[in-house]
């Protein structure tokens, strides 16, 4: 398996015109964090901004990035499908 790739991918809101995405690992987490998330503050995202950057590098497991996403996923508000 590669490294930072989920077992369960996480579907969340991407906009709120209904739009969902579907990511599947902690580079996706990064990058949706990074680019295309509605907010850039919160002890939350930039948790799992830092948790994502050390899964890459091999620090810590894919399973802390998908559990921080989700955590900033709930401070910003975004909507999670079947989590």
């Amino acid at each position: 398996m590669r490294r930072g790739h989920w077992e369960r991918p996480i579907t969340y809101e991407e906009d709120n015109r209904g739009g969902y995405r579907t990511i599947w690992s902690a580079e996706e987490a990064a990058h949706a964090l990074l680019l295309m998330w509605p907010v850039d503050d919160g002890d939350e995202y930039w948790e799992a901004q830092r948790v994502c950057l050390a899964v890459m590098e091999g620090e810590r497991s894919a399973e802390d990035a998908r559990i921080a996403f989700l955590k900033a996923a709930a401070e910003a508000g975004v909507f999670v499908r079947g989590q």
